[in-house]
């Protein structure tokens, strides 16, 4: 194995647990009391593990199975809006993100993986109880992962922490928003955004697209795009062939993009 720190451990119905591999029987949520060296050891990713009456697979903690697994409070951002986020604002290796809020880490998840060992990841979060479950998936990966990247986490609303992100840089190539009202925010973070980059907003509803809209514009920035993005589910049919599953139709919420062109854009 490359790091032990954590097992995954997945049901034949698709269920993943992720399992601290610590010494001692203790009761691990979803799989009752046991001890996990004893019962994992040293199984090869594929082995059939058995605890309790459950018969499960160990498999690599790769993003998939770590972001099923993972801690949820805040709802999180699925792997469809994450995966655009990241190819549209053209996140790679070294680049300077700054994410708010952190919720349960579901994209800074995606964000970190991304990053890989050379960028840097700033994170904002204003409740507390919400940061304790998000840093805790974030730990997670960062021990399961042999790179990941410069993380930082500052609480507050992001509007008034802007000095204590300053800290850490002082621009960043993207800066990504998903919370209740972006118009403060996109105000106070849109001079930390370097020229070329790219600013996000995660709007569940079509009122805080449009504000996030006029913000920006206000801001100097160029909106490139906005909208959703429709995911449809297929599977096989009992009769044979292929057909759509039943289900919502796949809508999370709506996506606005904007860019800083130059350098004068903030400053007119």
């Amino acid at each position: 194995m490359d790091n032990d720190a954590w097992a995954v451990l997945v049901e034949p119905e698709g269920k993943v647990h992720v399992v601290e591999m610590q010494p001692g029987v203790r009761k691990v949520k979803g799989l009752g009391v046991f001890d996990p060296i004893e019962a994992i050891g040293k199984a090869a990713y594929g082995a059939t593990i058995t605890v309790g009456q459950k018969k499960l697979t160990r498999m690599p903690p790769r993003l998939p199975e770590l972001s099923k697994g993972m801690l949820r409070r805040a709802q999180t951002i699925s792997a469809k809006d994450a995966g655009y986020l990241i190819a549209r604002m053209g996140l790679g290796s070294g680049d300077r993100v700054l994410e708010a809020g952190l919720g349960s880490a579901g994209l800074s998840m995606h964000i970190a993986r991304s990053l890989g060992g050379s960028g840097l990841h700033v994170t904002v979060e204003p409740r507390t109880e919400h940061a304790e479950v998000g840093l805790k998936n974030m730990i997670r990966a960062k021990q399961s992962w042999a790179e990941f990247p410069e993380h930082h986490h500052v609480e507050g609303a992001i509007e008034e922490v802007t000095d204590a992100i300053q800290t850490h840089a002082e621009t960043f190539d993207a800066i990504i928003l998903d919370l209740p009202n972006h118009t403060p925010a996109v105000g106070a973070v849109a001079p930390l955004l370097a020229v070329g980059g790219r600013l996000a907003c995660y709007c569940p509803v079509t009122s805080q697209v449009e504000a996030a809209w006029f913000a920006c514009e206000e801001a100097g920035l160029e909106v490139e795009w906005a909208g959703e993005l429709i995911e449809r589910q297929w599977g096989k049919a009992s009769k044979g062939g292929m057909r759509p599953v039943n289900g919502p139709f796949g809508h999370t919420a709506f996506l606005l993009i904007a860019q800083r062109i130059s350098v004068d854009e903030l400053t007119q």
